[in-house]
């Protein structure tokens, strides 16, 4: 790994993170919550939180998708999503739920500045629930010129998670 100039586990965990935790509100496949750990890992995220009937680590169907992401990652379990939101709060953070609802604010317009924001992912038949919008400080929807309009929940947070990283690259 020393030639790729990754770190080791130690030293990714103490490395300085991106203000930006993962909310899994009822999320129910295995693979998409090892792809969100992947992800967030890639990124440095700050910490997920798996909301509700989630599936948490450890089991070998996260553990395929998230290739021991889940060992780097911070994580905690909230039995509802709503109690993960109000402790966020309560810690200085944003909420934004990433779902095309009324008033949401397109990906490419979003702005966040230098504050601490967690973003809440939802069920993928459901969507996030309509008590934690009513929650929210605001909804963020990814542009899609398609027919389906709406992607997988791993899919959703990759582009997501890219693009509220890249203005803080100089800073991680």
């Amino acid at each position: 790994m020393d030639e790729l100039g990754r770190m080791s586990v130690q030293a990714f965990k103490e490395a300085k993170k991106n203000p930006l935790v993962v909310v899994l509100d009822n999320v129910r496949s295995m693979h998409n919550v090892g792809s969100v750990f992947r992800t967030s890992d890639a990124f440095r995220i700050e910490a997920i939180c798996l909301c509700g009937y989630t599936p948490q680590p450890p089991h070998r169907d996260i553990q395929k998708t998230a290739l021991g992401a889940t060992e780097t990652v911070n994580w905690a379990h909230y039995d509802s999503t709503l109690e993960a939101i109000q402790d966020l709060k309560t810690n200085g953070y944003k909420i934004y739920s990433v779902e095309q609802a009324e008033g949401s604010i397109s990906l490419e317009q979003f702005q966040y500045g230098d504050e601490k924001i967690a973003v809440v992912f939802g069920n993928e038949v459901e969507g996030v629930d309509a008590e934690v919008l009513a929650q929210s400080d605001g909804c963020i929807e990814i542009p899609q010129l398609g027919m389906k309009h709406s992607l997988n929940i791993s899919v959703a947070a990759g582009i997501l998670l890219w693009k509220l990283t890249e203005p803080r690259l100089a800073d991680l």
